[in-house]
Protein backbone atom coordinates (compact mmCIF):
# COMPACT_ATOMS: atom_id res chain seq x y z
CA UNK A 1 0.00 0.00 0.00
CA UNK A 2 3.06 2.51 0.70
CA UNK A 3 3.45 3.24 -2.98
CA UNK A 4 0.01 4.25 -3.01
CA UNK A 5 0.51 6.50 -0.49
CA UNK A 6 1.77 10.10 -1.54
CA UNK A 7 3.92 12.51 0.82
CA UNK A 8 0.68 14.58 1.88
CA UNK A 9 -1.19 11.06 2.89
CA UNK A 10 2.26 9.71 4.41
CA UNK A 11 2.44 12.99 6.85
CA UNK A 12 -1.25 12.91 7.66
CA UNK A 13 -0.89 9.69 8.96
CA UNK A 14 2.24 10.84 10.87
CA UNK A 15 0.20 13.66 11.92
CA UNK A 16 -2.61 10.70 13.44
CA UNK A 17 -0.35 8.96 14.63
CA UNK A 18 1.07 12.06 16.98
CA UNK A 19 -2.19 13.05 18.24
CA UNK A 20 -2.44 15.99 15.82
CA UNK A 21 -5.55 15.49 14.06
CA UNK A 22 -9.73 15.30 14.77
CA UNK A 23 -12.48 13.60 12.65
CA UNK A 24 -16.25 14.63 12.26
CA UNK A 25 -17.72 11.74 11.15
CA UNK A 26 -20.07 11.30 8.26
CA UNK A 27 -20.28 9.53 5.11
CA UNK A 28 -17.08 11.65 3.52
CA UNK A 29 -15.30 12.65 7.05
CA UNK A 30 -13.66 15.84 7.35
CA UNK A 31 -10.13 16.17 9.11
CA UNK A 32 -8.97 18.70 11.32
CA UNK A 33 -5.03 19.04 11.64
CA UNK A 34 -3.72 20.97 14.81
CA UNK A 35 -7.52 22.86 15.12
CA UNK A 36 -8.03 24.13 11.40
CA UNK A 37 -9.86 22.22 8.44
CA UNK A 38 -6.89 19.94 6.38
CA UNK A 39 -6.82 21.74 2.98
CA UNK A 40 -7.16 17.90 1.01
CA UNK A 41 -10.06 16.86 1.95
CA UNK A 42 -9.53 13.80 -0.58
CA UNK A 43 -6.70 12.61 1.64
CA UNK A 44 -8.52 12.25 4.61
CA UNK A 45 -11.41 10.84 3.45
CA UNK A 46 -8.61 8.36 0.80
CA UNK A 47 -7.14 7.03 4.28
CA UNK A 48 -10.34 6.72 6.48
CA UNK A 49 -11.55 4.52 2.95
CA UNK A 50 -8.35 2.58 2.84
CA UNK A 51 -9.28 1.41 6.39
CA UNK A 52 -5.60 3.02 7.58
CA UNK A 53 -7.81 6.08 10.22
CA UNK A 54 -10.47 4.62 12.28
CA UNK A 55 -14.00 6.54 12.14
CA UNK A 56 -14.41 8.44 15.12
CA UNK A 57 -17.28 7.24 17.58
CA UNK A 58 -20.91 7.75 17.24
CA UNK A 59 -22.60 11.22 17.91
CA UNK A 60 -21.71 14.59 16.49
CA UNK A 61 -18.87 17.23 17.09
CA UNK A 62 -14.83 16.40 16.36
CA UNK A 63 -13.46 13.12 17.71
CA UNK A 64 -9.74 12.57 17.87
CA UNK A 65 -8.20 10.59 15.04
CA UNK A 66 -6.48 7.57 15.58
CA UNK A 67 -4.49 4.92 13.04
CA UNK A 68 -5.54 1.51 11.98
CA UNK A 69 -3.57 -1.65 12.80
CA UNK A 70 -3.73 -0.95 8.90
CA UNK A 71 -2.19 2.66 9.37
CA UNK A 72 0.48 1.48 12.22
CA UNK A 73 1.44 -1.19 9.61
CA UNK A 74 1.67 1.27 6.78
CA UNK A 75 3.76 3.94 7.99
CA UNK A 76 6.26 0.89 10.06
CA UNK A 77 6.49 -0.20 6.11
CA UNK A 78 6.99 3.13 5.29
CA UNK A 79 10.26 3.30 7.00
CA UNK A 80 8.79 6.37 8.87
CA UNK A 81 8.06 5.10 12.65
Amino acid sequence: MTELLNRRELALLHAVADHRCELVRGPEPVMFVDGRLFCDADAGRRLVSAGLVAQPGLGTGRWPARLTEAGQAELARAGTR
